[in-house]
């Protein structure tokens, strides 16, 4: 019952929050959509014209109006708010009732046989700053599915060998560049979206995205026996795929 209770409880916070959201863009504050979009694009140009003092002072000009602007919104402070009522709730109810634990005896069970689970390191982990990519020599395969914040990711694929079948490459990005360097035997098919941003897939070319999302892919991807299916979405920032 207790589950049920904080599940409804965060249902109703993200729905009134989404409310809040829709409310505070429309009727109380017209400009936080461009002042969101305005601060990702300096955060982005001025990335790009590092280290350079002008790319430096234009990031974190940028990064100083988005924190800005986020927390000055009714919404954050709204959601701020329902986390801190309920860690206080949840405070109350440890008080009130303390967890009582009994010892429960159980007979010896006779020994199952337990299933081994290999751990394979990832290529990449989630991160909120920072620049990640592939070695620069021969390395195992491993499947990306990551999230990150600011920060490029480079992945080369002519550097290892990959399985049969289809490989999948998952990236969401706040704001930074992806790039994929794919052999020339290699299908691929991708789906890419961006708020602000740009496209570079082999001789397709998107020179201004804007809240746009693209699916393209190679003519012989459905019939390959080695494929790479490339999934990446971001707020501001560039996808490249490029034969190597």
């Amino acid at each position: 019952m207790l589950n049920n209770m904080k599940s409804d409880y965060i249902s109703w916070i993200v729905i009134t929050g989404l409310i809040l959201l829709l409310l505070e863009v429309s009727f109380f504050n017209e400009g936080l959509i461009f002042s969101l979009l305005a601060s990702g694009a300096m955060i982005y140009f001025g990335r790009s014209l590092m280290p350079k003092k002008s790319g430096k002072v234009l990031f974190w000009a940028g990064l100083f109006f988005f924190l800005s602007s986020v927390f000055s919104m009714m919404t954050f402070r709204f959601f701020l708010l329902a986390v801190l009522i309920y860690l206080a709730y949840q405070f109350a109810q440890s008080k009130k009732k303390p967890e009582v634990i009994t010892p429960v005896l159980q007979e010896p069970e006779i020994e199952t046989r337990k299933e081994m689970l290999i751990e394979k390191p990832p290529l990449f982990k989630n991160r909120l700053f920072g620049h990640q990519e592939t070695p620069s020599h021969v390395y195992e395969w491993n499947d990306v599915n990551i999230q990150t914040g600011i920060g490029d990711s480079v992945i080369d694929l002519s550097l290892t060998v990959l399985p049969k079948g289809e490989t999948v490459i998952f990236i969401r990005n706040v704001i930074g560049t992806v790039k994929v360097y794919v052999p020339y035997d290699l299908e691929v098919t991708l789906r890419h979206s961006s708020v602000i941003g740009s496209a570079e897939v082999f001789e397709h070319e998107e020179g201004r995205m804007l809240n746009q999302s693209l699916y393209v892919q190679t003519p012989g991807y459905d019939e390959a026996e080695q494929k790479v299916k490339i999934f990446t979405s971001m707020l501001v920032g560039n996808i490249e795929v490029k034969r190597i």
